[in-house]
């Protein structure tokens, strides 16, 4: 595990301790938008791939983000969206993708990292659509998000991937052998209504599951559903110092955590972002704490959610240094 004593250096690598590595750019004040984190790619049938990636923060607002195909900008889309299908591709065909943010005052930030996704083979005089998921269900986690769930569709050449759709609207996209997802972003006391709808390789639609209505809870509440889980902290000595070894699990969100910040006794020490592939099942990173022994830290971790909200903060742990 890497070792980082506090303060934290800038780095540009696997692993960073800040949101992007410096890019600048001519027009307005202050830098231009970081580089998009969290960029996925899925295909969503035999002619199109669904690409999602975690909202930039900056201090003019992102106006929009532009999407590529190889150096070919493909779509652009206003900067309140974090997902989008690019269309009209051909069968069995791996694409690489990136993304790019475009603030208010019209700065144009980095590419992200490129990510890859092979669309699937294509079908010949499929007109059979797959079966409506059943049994759809879910549950409100906190006030910004909820859970679904649903039973898997069936197909005569299998199913792609689902559909998940907000009132009318297509949010999000998961792949045919997934049955969940967590839906962040959420406004706080507020009914919605979510339906799915599985898709096959030749792009036939289901029938919209059952409706599932749900109410995020009122006010902002403490996050534990977003929070990192089975957290533990150890303190470690080596070499006449002391250093904290951290391991936890990853909340589940609609996207992908790359970004972490620890607080130590109180405050924050410290920001993680992972510039490559970021854990999914489980993280670790380890810091210096110092040469004295018999001192005592307090620590606990929170992550940034895909729509670019901090979550919940994880379980306080307390370790001694030299105990």
């Amino acid at each position: 595990m890497p070792r980082v004593p506090l303060p934290a250096l800038l780095v540009c690598g696997t692993l960073t301790l800040v949101v992007s590595c410096g890019w600048s750019q001519e027009g307005g004040d202050g830098p231009a938008p970081g580089a998009p984190t969290g960029v996925t790619a899925a295909a969503g049938s035999a002619t199109s791939v669904h690409v999602m990636w975690n909202a930039v923060s900056t201090e003019a607002g992102v106006r929009a983000y532009e999407v590529y195909r190889g150096t070919a900008k493909v779509r652009e889309v206003p900067g309140s969206r974090h997902m989008v299908d690019v269309t009209r591709l051909r069968p069995s065909t791996t694409y690489v993708f990136t993304v790019r943010a475009r603030d208010a005052d019209g700065r144009l930030g980095p590419p992200s990292r490129e990510v890859r996704a092979t669309t699937s083979a294509a079908v010949a005089a499929d007109r059979s659509a797959p079966s409506r998921p059943a049994g759809p269900r879910g549950r409100a986690v906190g006030s910004r998000s909820v859970q679904l769930t649903w039973d898997a569709a069936t197909d005569d050449r299998g199913v792609v991937s689902y559909d998940i759709h907000q009132g009318g609207t297509k949010i999000h996209s998961v792949g045919g052998t997934q049955t969940g997802t967590v839906v962040t972003g959420l406004r706080p006391g507020t009914r919605y209504t979510f339906t799915v709808r599985a898709r096959d390789a030749a792009d036939n639609v289901s029938p919209p599951s059952a409706a599932v209505r749900l109410t995020t809870a009122p006010g902002d509440d403490d996050g534990r559903g977003t929070a990192p889980t089975r957290f533990r902290a150890t303190a470690r000595a080596e070499g006449g110092a002391h250093y904290l070894d951290l391991s936890w699990v990853p909340p589940r969100a609609d996207g992908v955590i790359t970004e972490y910040q620890i607080h130590l006794d109180g405050r924050a020490a410290t920001s993680l972002v992972w510039g490559g592939t970021a854990p999914r099942e489980k993280a670790t990173y380890s810091f210096y704490l110092g040469r004295e022994d018999g001192v005592r830290h307090r620590v606990r971790i929170r992550a940034k959610l895909p729509d670019g909200t901090w979550g919940g903060f994880s379980a306080e742990r307390t370790v001694t240094t030299g105990g």
